[in-house]
């Protein structure tokens, strides 16, 4: 029997990427509907808290006002990652760098093009005081929940298929992939200087896999990774590949790795990794999944 017709697919756009879901086993399309419906519904509920591209967003009204703010009951998770990271990064990997970005040209129209002369974000403490569910703005800032926030949201939909009884499922958004399934896949892994070919394979179990890359979201001398120190977006690494028990953990130590080694954050998480440099020298973890090839090849 095909076992595409044992399973339930979607593909659609949200929040600026492409979403694919494969759930087993097959449904009929009231429940079909009924699921996309909640799927979709979690998807805006994050994205109207988080996004730093919505005018109607949590994050943008923050960025115009001090005070307290109450965050949405999903936050402590991702906040706390957050402040742990920042932490073991010396600053490095912080959620304060939505204005640097979007001066930068990563902007809520995607303008690609440098406003202003590029300043340094300020520090946690001189922006921020958090305690769940609480958040102090003490000067107003704009947050970029970037290097972790897809991430969890791939995870937070995982949530709503567990609740709706689905215990087989794939969940692709952008490449931040979380899989639930007795089989593994195999994952390509795009080669970040030729887009149409692979160079490996990950073949991944029970879940997660988040990749990053110096070819997407690029612009001028800018890519969407961003030193919050040195104003520069790093040269040395052409892609990252991190696999964790969650796709928030994979999605935000794939940023870290940019900027840090990673026996730096072994001792606190369990994770596996691929780094690619520029000059095409790679670096793997001993139990990384996966498998590189001497050359690359052609994406099917």
């Amino acid at each position: 029997m095909d076992q595409s017709s044992q399973e339930t697919r979607f593909d659609f756009d949200a929040i600026g990427t492409r979403w694919r879901i494969v759930l087993h086993p097959k449904f009929d399309r009231p429940q079909k509907a009924r699921l996309l419906y909640a799927i979709k519904a979690r998807i805006e509920l994050f994205d109207k808290a988080y996004s730093r591209f919505r005018e109607d967003s949590l994050v943008t009204k923050m960025s115009r006002e001090t005070g307290v703010f109450e965050l949405p009951s999903d936050a402590e998770p991702m906040l706390s990652l957050y402040l742990e990271l920042y932490r073991r990064t010396g600053g490095l990997v912080t959620p304060l760098v939505g204005n640097l970005l979007s001066d930068a040209g990563y902007d809520a129209r995607y303008s690609l093009r440098q406003k202003k002369e590029l300043e340094v974000p300020p520090s946690w403490d001189e922006a921020l005081d958090y305690k769940q569910p609480l958040l102090t703005i003490k000067r107003p800032v704009l947050l970029d929940f970037g290097a972790a926030g897809k991430g969890y949201l791939v995870d937070l939909v995982a949530r709503v298929l567990e609740l709706n009884d689905i215990q087989e499922y794939y969940i692709d958004a952008g490449g931040d992939i979380l899989h639930k399934s007795k089989r593994p896949i195999r994952v390509g892994l795009e080669d970040p200087i030729n887009t149409k070919q692979v160079l490996g394979v990950c073949m991944l179990g029970t879940g997660a896999i988040a990749g990053s890359a110096h070819n997407r979201r690029a612009w001028q001398n800018f890519t969407h990774i961003m030193n919050p120190k040195t104003l520069v977006s790093p040269t040395d690494i052409a892609a990252i590949w991190v696999t964790a028990e969650t796709a928030m953990l994979a999605d935000a130590l794939a940023t870290c790795l940019f900027f840090v080694p990673p026996h730096t954050l072994a001792p606190a998480y369990d994770f596996e990794y691929l780094i690619v440099r520029s000059d095409r020298s790679f670096e793997r973890s001993a139990g990384f999944p996966g498998e590189i090839f001497t050359q690359s090849s052609a994406l099917e």
